[in-house]
């Protein structure tokens, strides 16, 4: 364990320079102390390793050493190729070049391991696409991928409703979700997210940006995509409906699932249940309580109930 640490540490100082012990001690889950020990340990294998007192100090490498300790184990170079998504790679203008870095990856691999990750390649494919769903049309992105890439800024016209708005964007990264791609862009003093394939029109400005260092994508991501789940409900209904309909409430996503379950009161005489799910609007639940058929039936609130009875009668009466 100790000796992997070392190997860790090394990686980190050669990768981000320098580091500091707190910093170490928190990613390793040690002591500070245990990390001033490695250090010594370090230090002690001839590893040109120094430490900077005061404010903004830390551990760093002697300018210009490399270490050559770089070798993948088995499981390591195995997740390379499980990580490999032709499908994003092609989209974002990488295709050739992720196909020539496993071609290279094979060939310095030693032929055990090369084995073990032939194997993963041949068995495991990830499709990021959900059912019936098809990737969304993204043809500017690799061009917006270049622009977070160079930390420069971009002109776009985006979609919005039935007509479009411009905005100057500061991209800060590309996030793949359910095969849509989003971009998470400064604009302002804000933090937004916009979908790629609603971008109309790109062209970059050819001015550059400071990216600030405190951002964190996937945190961002993370916490976003939270308060969006949350906040888009902002009412409740409550339901009765047979276990067929219980079924068909799982397509209107995990929030609804958990609330039907965690709601869900005992069976009545007829075998259903009574549920309390969440709600965008009136008119977004009539639409998609349509679904549910004659497996299920609004009891509250009274305003979906007669939403829905008025789109039943409109449907029965185009289709009469």
């Amino acid at each position: 364990m100790r000796g992997s640490r070392l190997l860790s540490i090394l990686m980190i100082l050669q990768t981000r320079g320098r580091t500091t012990a707190e910093a170490l001690a928190a990613q390793f889950e040690v002591s500070v102390r245990t990390i001033y020990r490695d250090i010594d340990q370090l230090s002690a294998a001839d590893v040109p390793v120094y430490a900077d007192r005061g404010p903004g100090g830390g551990f760093q490498l002697l300018d210009g050493y490399r270490t050559r300790l770089t070798g993948l184990s088995p499981a390591e170079a195995e997740t390379l190729f499980l990580a490999g998504l032709p499908g994003p790679a092609a989209e974002l203008g990488l295709a050739d070049a992720m196909a020539t870095a496993e071609l290279k990856l094979i060939a310095a691999l030693p032929e055990r391991t090369r084995a073990g990750a032939r194997r993963i390649a041949a068995r495991f494919h990830l499709d990021p696409v959900d059912w019936f769903h098809g990737a969304d049309a993204a043809r500017l992105l690799p061009a917006l991928a270049k622009a977070v890439w160079n930390e420069t800024s971009v002109d776009i016209r985006y979609r919005r409703g039935q007509g479009s708005v411009a905005r100057q964007l500061k991209p800060l990264g590309l996030v793949l979700k359910a095969g849509t791609w989003y971009c998470v862009a400064a604009v302002g003093e804000q933090t937004r997210t916009y979908r790629v394939a609603h971008i109309l029109e790109l062209a970059p400005t050819g001015d550059g940006f400071e990216r600030p260092k405190d951002f964190d994508l996937v945190r961002y991501w993370t916490a976003s995509t939270r308060a969006y789940e949350v906040g888009i409900y902002r009412s409740h209904a409550t339901l009765r409906v047979s276990t067929i309909g219980l079924e068909r409430l799982e397509p209107l996503g995990a929030a609804v699932q958990q609330a039907a379950r965690e709601s869900a009161e005992p069976m009545d005489a007829d075998g259903w249940i009574k549920v309390t799910i969440p709600i965008e609007s009136i008119d977004q639940a009539a639409l998609d309580l349509l679904r549910l058929g004659s497996e299920g039936e609004v009891l509250k609130p009274v305003a979906l109930r007669r939403r829905i009875a008025r789109v039943a009668s409109e449907i029965r009466r185009r289709n009469s």
